[in-house]
């Protein structure tokens, strides 16, 4: 019977050492997991039942438990690497069957998935033609497809007139402009005078190919206390056939602060229509607005605090970004910004009970549970890091320290096959 715990002992040591070897050889795997071999001894069945004086018959590997703490967190020079800090496993997709890990270094195959460098596709959540994130699951796709251009519709400036100014002395602000003679392609117009306007400013807009186009703004005060005119003119009147937008008058209280347009928001008035040349090949329908929430009539020079509009260019994907949420948001060259999908984590009520396959991947088994998918950050879900990798959580010091522990039990093991082979070698020869 010693033959046998000292054999047991052995192999007991032996797998130790290779669970030991196994750590040591993934110590630079991104995203592994150490693994500890856990050992139970054993006892011979008996039919009169156990007695206080019974000796075991040994040991056995009980499990091989893998430990899913936290590794550490390095930072790559990759966009597409993407660390978990906290619980989860990316969800993996390897021909429909979905597999889990914890190794986010991601790449883009020709046709825009992003896969890992086994070519798996990584899952999570879909957007909508909006570019809203839906709850429905599947390969996530970076569409590389140019976002269509989207004309101007409403034009915010915040400015402050200047209480002080006086009405122009330059007569009324002209409803068309006079074309100049000969003639030009695109055609010039007369523009109106300084003396027809208290102050301007300019913003760009779109129309509905994308094209850019200076509106020019114009703010004349009117004999009305706290009243002014508003009017537009685009492209110095060259692209809209001289015509001039006329916008509802601004008027503000005695504390310089606007009531009309009455909106809502105040300060949004009435559309006007810019009358494209149909020749353009535009949408001739377009109309402008003016949103002046926020203006101010003050004694003080005039100034643009804001000027935005709602309208942009056609744009191509310049790059993209994961956020801590897993929301992957593409960056597009007219400044646009689209979300294209969003990252899932899976997480198990057993992780331990998850069966390994290799290839830093798990599956899920009776033991792990079903597995929980949801975004980074719910519940007791991780969040993301974008542009690093979680390193293998393998301490080298424990794992040299361990080895030299498991190859003295090996020895000792070994130490008591000899001294049982020297008890029997001396019986055998007693005469």
């Amino acid at each position: 019977m010693g033959f046998q715990t000292g054999l047991s002992g052995l192999n007991a040591s032996s797998k130790n050492l290779d669970v030991i070897g196994n750590n040591v050889a993934n110590a630079s795997t991104v995203g592994f997991k150490t693994s500890q071999a856990q050992f139970s001894d054993v006892f011979a069945a008996s039919l009169a039942g156990a007695g206080a004086s019974q000796i075991g018959i040994g040991t056995k590997l009980a499990a091989v438990a893998q430990q899913f703490t936290q590794g550490n967190i390095s930072v790559s020079n990759n966009t597409m690497d993407v660390a978990i800090n906290g619980r989860g496993f990316f969800v993996l997709s390897n021909n429909g069957t979905a597999t889990y890990t914890r190794n986010g270094q991601f790449q883009l195959d020709k046709e825009g998935y992003i896969v890992t460098s086994g070519g798996l596709n990584v899952t999570g959540f879909q957007v909508d033609s909006s570019g809203n994130v839906t709850g429905a699951m599947g390969n996530l796709r970076m569409n590389t497809a140019d976002i269509s251009p989207k004309p101007t519709a409403i034009a915010s400036p915040v400015v402050n007139l200047d209480s002080r100014s006086t009405v122009p002395t330059g007569g009324a602000f002209p409803a068309a402009l006079t074309a100049i003679v000969p003639a030009t392609t695109p055609p010039t117009y007369v523009q109106p005078t300084t003396d027809m306007y208290n102050s301007s400013t300019s913003t760009t807009i779109y129309d509905s190919l994308g094209n850019p186009h200076v509106a020019t703004l114009f703010f004349g005060k009117t004999a009305a206390a706290g009243t002014w005119d508003v009017h537009a003119i685009i492209d110095g009147g060259s692209y809209n056939a001289g015509a001039v937008l006329t916008f509802d008058q601004l008027v503000f209280d005695t504390s310089g602060n606007l009531t009309a347009p009455a909106g809502p928001p105040i300060g949004l008035g009435t559309a006007q229509a810019i009358a494209w040349d149909a020749t353009m090949g535009v949408d001739v329908a377009q109309t402008l607005n003016l949103n002046f929430n926020g203006t101010t009539q003050f004694g003080s020079p005039f100034g643009v605090n804001a000027l935005t509009q709602d309208g942009f260019a056609s744009g191509r994907l310049s790059g993209f970004s994961i956020g801590s949420d897993g929301v992957v948001q593409g960056r597009y060259t007219n400044g646009q910004v689209n979300t294209l999908g969003q990252l899932a984590l899976a997480n198990f009520a057993n992780p331990q009970g998850l069966q390994p396959l290799g290839d830093n991947q798990w599956t899920e088994s009776p033991s792990s549970g079903q597995a929980l998918i949801g975004a980074p950050g719910t519940s007791s879900l991780g969040v993301l890091q974008s542009g690093a990798v979680e390193e293998s959580n393998v301490d080298l010091t424990a794992e040299l320290v361990n080895m030299i522990v498991a190859q003295r039990a090996y020895q000792a093991n070994a130490q008591t096959i000899k001294t049982q082979d020297q008890v029997l070698q001396t019986l055998v020869n007693l005469r």
